[in-house]
């Protein structure tokens, strides 16, 4: 999920049609055997036909095993994050030796601000101002950032009327997250190059860049995907042009109308308060829910379902749910994983607004569930 304008306004956004992770399909194995190999005594799962001869089975286990252990020597360089599995397999130098870009300066400048206006939250206190607070984070991450710019905008996982899916958009804008565009053209790339190389956020690239460092290397997205060209049917619409032009005078607008109605208070905790507040809870979900949590499902990404960050973030932390069924409205997929985003879809759907709400079928479930016995490496 992106933050800020993580592009320049002046890139191009040509007309292109909805890019889709490519899923292969599972191959069929007739037989399978583990067995150890390297100093680091990795498993490995091999898979191999039974052919009658025992040339052909011990090639393809005497191949896995050389494989692995030059795996076990290249990983001895790797760091685990603390308390996963997850290995940083590269570092990038965001803060020092580089050349920051006029965008990379102004986002920074943006997110500090916000962080500094937070220190005066206990001195400007009241009921009315946390209430601001609380309202408009609803406002802004829920009806924002994950319904509209997540699931309908990224994922067109339903569809709504025209001026409801636009005052959507425009609540997301208001989360300071960047304009619909730049938010979904770094989605998409997100789950085409999940935990690749060329992934704009992943914690291969340590913790803290996945979680908000990328925001300030709005280069670095461009050097691993290209272009944004991934948004071309938001690009054809005037509004969402439009809100990319006009995009840092709305929230400036909304300040400004929040301190005419409550003063100072209001513009820290209506402001300050609540935009930090849902930037990190946005930043968790591509941080933590790719380093903590479980795995139901055989994505083959780093997406973990996360039930802290599902509370905190109206139902995103179920994330290796979404990472398998992408499209679904439904990210939430068990009884008792609570997904308010999806509770809203549902009563958007009861009364008429949403359609063409998408689900995964029992089918779709069995195709991606993990495979009896298999070993991760």
């Amino acid at each position: 999920m992106a933050l800020i304008a993580a592009s320049p306004a002046a890139r191009s956004y040509p007309s292109s049609p909805l890019v889709r992770t490519t899923r292969q399909p599972k191959p069929t194995f007739i037989h399978s055997s583990v067995l150890n190999a390297g100093k680091n005594n990795l498993k490995i799962l091999c898979f191999y036909k039974i052919s009658g001869q025992g040339k052909r089975r011990t090639a393809v286990i005497f191949q896995a095993a050389a494989t692995a252990t030059a795996t076990a020597t290249a990983d001895e360089n790797y760091r685990k994050i603390l308390l996963s599995d997850v290995e940083v397999k590269r570092t990038r130098n965001v803060y020092w030796g580089r050349k920051w870009s006029a965008w990379d300066i102004g986002a920074a400048m943006v997110v500090l601000s916000m962080h500094v206006m937070c220190l005066f939250a206990p001195f400007a206190f009241t009921w009315g101002a946390f209430s601001v607070a609380v309202s408009l984070y609803v406002v802004t991450g829920l009806l924002g950032i994950t319904l509209s710019f997540h699931r309908n905008l990224s994922h067109r996982s339903f569809k709504l009327p025209k001026w409801l899916e636009y005052f959507f958009a425009y609540c997301g804008a208001q989360a300071l997250q960047g304009s619909p565009l730049d938010w979904v053209s770094t989605h998409r790339f997100h789950h085409q190059y999940c935990d690749s190389d060329r992934d704009p956020h992943s914690p291969i690239d340590g913790f803290w860049y996945s979680h908000m460092s990328w925001i300030f290397d709005a280069d670095s997205i461009t050097e691993r995907c290209g272009e944004a060209n991934n948004v071309g049917d938001l690009q054809k619409q005037p509004f969402y042009r439009f809100l990319q032009s006009t995009y840092l005078a709305h929230p400036v607008a909304l300040g400004i109308l929040l301190y005419a109605l409550g003063g100072f208070p209001f513009l820290v905790w209506g402001m300050g308060v609540r935009i930090v507040w849902v930037y990190h809870i946005t930043w968790l979900v591509n941080s933590a829910c790719h380093v903590w949590g479980r795995q139901a499902w055989n994505t083959g990404d780093l997406s973990r379902n996360n039930w802290w960050v599902a509370l905190l973030a109206f139902g995103e932390g179920w994330h290796n749910n979404h990472h398998a069924f992408e499209y679904s409205a439904r990210h939430g997929l068990e009884w008792w994983q609570i997904d308010m985003t999806w509770y809203v879809v549902k009563l958007l759907q009861a009364i008429g607004l949403a359609t063409d709400v998408k689900l995964p079928s029992e089918l779709q479930k069995q195709r991606m569930s993990f495979i009896d016995g298999a070993v991760t490496i």
